[in-house]
């Protein structure tokens, strides 16, 4: 296992560290849990850098490394909005598009010649907007603008899935076209 696929497992790790630090009764909990939610954003960063980098892009990385920051990401939706710092439309709209990626992804993998669509940019785009709205409500930005971020981090997403959508027809067209 190399150094970015390392970096990946450790990033599946953080999601039982950051629900217990996150409903324990400690003080800060949100801000420690908030803390282990950047350092996860972090070994994202990292991984994607250093496997592009150092040509350690594997199959298992290109496939897992997504699926670490889908389960954080929908984690991370589902405490907030279990203690009401965000509202259950977010999850509702996130969450739906996470689950459709997931089985986007695994079907592609298991029915279409083990095919993976890499991380684009509006992915991660809509990942990083994903963390600054989150930060912004752990920091007590402004809620108004806490609430813009949010529905910002919304839209970003929903694009990025329009993207993987037409991502997902393509590879879906180019295999029937290949079979006939």
């Amino acid at each position: 296992m190399n150094v970015p696929n390392i970096l990946t497992t450790i990033r599946f790790l953080f999601i039982p560290i950051f629900i217990s630090i996150f409903y324990s009764s400690i003080e800060n909990n949100i801000l420690y849990a908030t803390y282990v939610f950047i350092l996860a954003g972090i070994t994202d960063v990292l991984d994607g850098y250093i496997a592009r980098k150092y040509n350690m892009v594997t199959k298992w990385g290109t496939v897992l490394d997504p699926l670490a920051d889908k389960l954080m990401q929908i984690t991370v939706l589902i405490c907030f909005t279990d203690k009401k710092y965000l509202p259950l439309w977010v999850i509702t709209v996130i969450g739906i598009k996470e689950i459709l990626m997931i089985l986007g992804g695994l079907f592609l993998y298991y029915f279409v010649d083990k095919t993976v669509i890499p991380a684009n940019k509006y992915g991660k785009i809509a990942t990083v907007s994903f963390y600054i709205a989150i930060l912004s409500i752990v920091f007590k930005v402004n809620k108004l603008i806490s609430y813009l971020l949010v529905l910002a981090a919304v839209i970003l997403t929903l694009i990025a899935f329009i993207n993987y959508l037409i991502g997902f027809r393509k590879i879906n067209r180019m295999n029937k076209e290949k079979r006939h």
